[in-house]
């Protein structure tokens, strides 16, 4: 990597980890920057430099691209590597990158741009014979042009942001009745996470499975695939599991699904790496989803069973060196999964979770891997994804990868915030996950979540809650040793006279603030994006109050019961804190 000495990496978090580890096997230098609430993490210490992004909102730093620029010019970087996320797709940043005399380690900006927006790239993969979803090529305009489009194609349709991806901008809409709603969330997401509120519509597949192929291209015209990962296993659009090879894919069509990925990436002029992501119908028809112009959060799996850095082919390719295997090179040795370890209450509805680790341990031994960005005592924030971790293991075929997850996920311990780490051991338990199935309306199932309350570890301290919902006793775990044999034994006593106090008054506070019997209130800290009531208004149970976004995720707050809005707490842009009152219900 001659053209290289020091690469500044974009990002945060477990992605710039990762990076940074493979420019040390190059011998190449690192760059990181930090917002003010990243000061102390992992990815700032383990890069060779680190850079303030300057004050302002958190989020916001890591979109400065003017900023990220100046810095690496004044860190004599000679290239940026964006990762994923925040700027990896954004062609004006590839632009300013290449404009500055640095070299962009990621697809040419018109590649960026083509596959940017799905309309566009819809029409540009039809005009190239590569098989598309049926839908619109052109973006609805109004609640009218989606319900012209599913009286045309058939519901259930889908209404996509076209320039969402990760889940964002995206309803799915049974009915006409359903459009004006959907039509409206789409747009208004579209608009805050990618600055474009275009919509387009699809026909809605009932239970496709999630196919994706991982790409590379150089800049000499070689163009190869790395076979297929499956990514069926969702929540609300955002994929929990990745495994490969898919277990519905065979070598015929892993052969046939590659070539669409060859020529989709053909067809833009591609370089560097990238995923084409498709949908497999149950009748075997594949269709181009989407491309995505960066490296994804699994490419791990893909890593596991191919041998192949594949951000050490994305360098390569940027410093004008060819692709270091051929197809014919290209092997699928053995089967690998990745959990993705959120900081997320699957017992609430997997509410985001955020808070501080208190402590923090890693599986380890053969075939299991860990991207991390977090230690003992790192305060999971609102502000970013609720990815705390992604956990990868490979193995001879999918049964022993299995069973080599549940032993991973059984060592790993993060107690703090709420996370998956259960979820996902109940999950490969269930039947349609050992048959490889799509485990359709088993994710969200009230089943699953409470197999996994029975297997969620308890933490190193805690609070037991009696069936009042006061604190009544305390809870710890103390290791002891009967006859030389070790024990983790749970230890309840009695909460101190004093706490009852407490509770007392924390009662009395909420009081103050207006939480009477018919409050409703926030469960976590965020934004408000929209409110659907006014005062006076009557509701149902069920009905929508408000949406509030916490860490990248929208949720819907609804009324527990029937009642009028006698007191509305909250507009829209509020920044609400978990335990605010957002309204209260008086009866009829």
């Amino acid at each position: 990597m001659a053209a290289f000495r020091k690469i500044l990496v974009a990002n945060r978090g477990e992605i710039a980890i990762r990076v940074f580890r493979t420019l040390r096997e190059l011998g190449l230098g690192s760059v990181a920057v930090y917002s003010e609430v990243d000061r102390d993490r992992l990815h700032v210490i383990q890069a060779d430099e680190a850079y303030l992004l300057g004050p302002g909102p958190a989020i916001e730093s890591y979109l400065r691209a003017d900023l990220i620029v100046e810095i690496a010019l004044r860190a004599g970087a000679d290239a940026v590597h964006p990762g994923y996320g925040f700027l990896a797709e954004n062609a004006g940043f590839a632009r300013r990158v290449e404009e500055s005399g640095l070299v962009w380690i990621g697809p040419p900006p018109e590649a960026i741009e083509a596959m940017g927006s799905k309309i566009a790239a819809r029409e540009r993969m039809r005009a190239a014979g590569v098989p598309v979803v049926p839908g619109t090529t052109s973006p609805a305009m109004s609640v009218d042009d989606v319900r012209a489009a599913g009286e045309e194609i058939g519901y259930p349709i889908v209404v996509k942001a076209s320039a969402g991806g990760g889940g964002k901008g995206m309803r799915v809409v049974g009915s006409a009745d359903e459009i004006e709603p959907a039509f409206e969330s789409a747009r208004r997401e579209g608009e805050a996470y990618f600055a474009d509120p275009a919509v387009y519509v699809e026909r809605y597949l009932e239970d496709p499975r999630h196919v994706e192929v991982q790409v590379l291209a150089d800049s000499h015209g070689n163009v190869i695939h790395l076979g297929e990962r499956d990514c069926t296993i969702q929540r609300r659009h955002q994929k929990l599991v990745e495994e490969t090879p898919s277990p519905a894919v065979d070598d015929e069509l892993r052969g046939r699904i590659g070539g669409i990925a060859i020529e989709a990436a053909r067809a833009v002029g591609y370089r560097s790496a990238g995923t084409i992501e498709g949908l497999l119908d149950v009748d075997g028809s594949y269709y181009f989803l989407e491309m995505n112009t960066r490296v994804q959060v699994e490419h791990t799996v893909t890593e596991a069973v191919t041998g192949i850095d594949i951000v050490r082919e994305q360098i390569r390719v940027a410093a004008g060196e060819p692709l270091s295997v051929s197809q014919d090179e290209v092997v699928l040795r053995g089967h690998a999964i990745e959990c993705r370890i959120n900081a997320e209450d699957v017992s609430h509805s997997f509410r985001p979770s955020p808070g501080r680790i208190t402590a923090y341990r890693e599986p380890a031994g053969i075939g299991v891997r860990v991207d991390s960005g977090v230690r003992a005592g790192d305060e999971i924030s609102e502000l970013y994804d609720p990815m705390i971790a992604k956990l990868i293991v490979h193995d001879v075929d999918r049964e022993h990868a299995r069973r080599r997850m549940l032993r991973a996920l059984d060592e790993f311990v993060i107690d703090g915030p709420a996370t998956l780490l259960a979820f996902h051991r109940a999950l490969l338990e269930t039947p349609c996950f050992v048959e490889g199935g799509t485990c359709r309306g088993v994710v969200e199932s009230e089943s699953l979540a409470t197999r996994a309350a029975e297997l969620e570890r308890p933490q190193r301290s805690a609070t037991a809650v009696a069936l009042d919902g006061r604190p009544s006793t305390s809870e710890q775990v103390v290791t002891v040793e009967i006859e030389g044999r070790r024990h983790e034994v749970r230890v309840r006593a009695p909460e101190p006279p004093w706490a009852e106090l407490a509770h007392r008054h924390r009662e009395r506070s909420k009081g103050l603030a207006g939480a009477a019997v018919g409050a409703i209130t926030s469960p976590m800290q965020g934004t408000v994006l929209s409110v659907a009531v006014s005062e006076g208004a009557a509701v149902t149970a069920g009905d929508l109050i408000c949406v509030v976004e916490a860490m990248k995720m929208e949720n819907e707050i609804v009324s527990p019961g029937d009642g009028v809005v006698a007191q509305l707490a909250v507009a829209s842009g509020d920044q609400v804190s978990s335990g605010q009152v957002i309204c209260v219900l008086a009866s009829e």
